[in-house]
């Protein structure tokens, strides 16, 4: 009886693994580390409802290959040190097939290594909320895919507008890291075609609030004479730039760049202005890195905004700020969107075992792939970055409006 019941328990146990072993397969683990917290966390949250509008649809029409995707997510609060330790856990402990989403240029930038260092394993980043140079270049550009144009295209492409319409006195704004100094770098070289510097740098802290005081930095770019701008920051440090750059009564254009997250920035901009009774909202411009989601003559668009409309929830609780309100449309979600549509594609492409091995040669056989919008992405062994594409956008009447005529800030 005693053997009896032994051979059982252990039937039971092996039957019990074989269902676990199932349950986990049944699901294609994504990894993804982003600030959901603190002064750039609804970057993260927005990247992550916009994937999950697309991926939701996916696995509810049955997945890939009969799998469901999952997006294992933890919060690094736009910090390096934890980015570093949840990749290990992705990596290490929850095995993720690949990363995705991730946020950041200090973070990114340091978690770089731990790709190189775990080659073996076949473990690609996926379309890094980021346009920094480090992982376009040498020795990791090979373990990075991007969707997205860099911040080298973007501010080069604002100072070349800005210096068509007569604006040379270029005054630059950036975050004193990686990430600002990236952007600063695209100001400085495109300057230099012309024999041009900056007229004036100002820096701050990362992690800088909305209810800090940038009246010093504005002062040091004001007194330069600049007639023009270009921002590197996060959106609530760009925003108290431009808020006391206006209190400060300099109304010069100010121009950020995609990673600012335009509608958070405004949204505090609107805020401040209430509470003032000014408007902080003019004469500003964002370069971006995707098409307008107002812009519904494209598939992508239609697709996002009906994806949107039907998905409401947040990401999990314990990573979002507990009085989150989450934005109906935004540039982020959308960047979001279109990088869970262009992993689907990447994952159809694995093979029905999804094999590690296979990403790499198959994301970079890419060619003229249309994901719904009006640039096709390509990729090749020896470009891994999607599109090239920067857009110009203002705020104008409530919404952000595309740039035309830049006739309006001839100088």
């Amino acid at each position: 009886m005693t053997m009896l019941r032994t051979v059982a328990i252990a039937l039971l146990l092996f039957f019990h693994t074989c269902i676990l072993s199932a349950s986990a397969s049944e699901t294609i683990d994504i990894g993804m580390s982003a600030a959901f917290k603190g002064p750039t966390g609804g970057i993260g949250s927005e990247l992550y409802r916009g994937s999950m509008a697309y991926i939701k649809k996916i696995n509810e029409a049955g997945g890939i290959n009969g799998r469901q995707i999952r997006i294992i997510a933890y919060d690094d609060g736009y910090n390096p040190i934890p980015a570093i330790n949840n990749t290990i856990q992705l990596i290490e402990k929850d095995k993720v097939f690949l990363l995705f989403n991730y946020v950041g240029t200090p973070t990114v930038a340091r978690v770089l290594p731990l790709l190189k260092i775990n080659s073996d394993k076949n473990i690609f980043l996926f379309f890094p909320f980021t346009g920094a140079e480090p992982h376009r270049l040498p020795p990791y550009e090979e373990y990075v895919f991007n969707l997205r144009a860099s911040y080298h295209q973007e501010t080069s492409g604002l100072v070349e507008n800005f210096l068509k319409v007569g604006r040379k006195k270029i005054a630059v704004f950036y975050q004193a890291d990686a990430y600002g100094r990236s952007g600063w770098n695209g100001v400085r070289t495109t300057l230099a075609k012309y024999r041009l510097k900056a007229v004036a740098e100002a820096t701050y802290r990362r992690g800088t609030n909305f209810s800090d005081s940038l009246a010093q930095q504005v002062a040091l770019l004001k007194n330069s004479g600049a007639d023009a701008v270009v921002s590197i920051g996060a959106y609530a440090a760009c925003a108290a730039f431009i808020r006391d750059a206006r209190d400060a009564g300099w109304d010069v254009p100010i121009a950020n760049v995609s990673f600012v997250g335009s509608e958070f920035m405004i949204n505090l901009l609107l805020e401040a202005g209430q509470a003032k009774g000014r408007d902080y909202t003019t004469n500003l411009i964002n370069s971006q890195v995707v098409p307008s989601y107002e812009d519904t003559s494209l598939v992508a668009v239609r697709q996002y905004r009906e994806y949107m409309d039907s998905y409401s929830q947040l990401p999990p609780a314990h990573l979002v700020e507990p009085n989150y309100t989450p934005l109906r449309y935004s540039f982020v979600s959308f960047e979001g969107f279109l990088n869970a549509k262009l992993l689907v594609e990447v994952l159809k492409k694995a093979g029905p075992r999804f094999e590690k091995e296979r990403i790499r040669p198959v994301v970079e056989s890419f060619r003229n792939l249309d994901i719904g919008i009006d640039t096709r992405v390509s990729f090749s062994p020896t470009r891994h970055q999607g599109l090239d594409r920067v857009y110009y956008t203002t705020y104008s009447e409530g919404r952000f409006v595309p740039i035309k005529d830049w006739s309006r800030w001839q100088q």
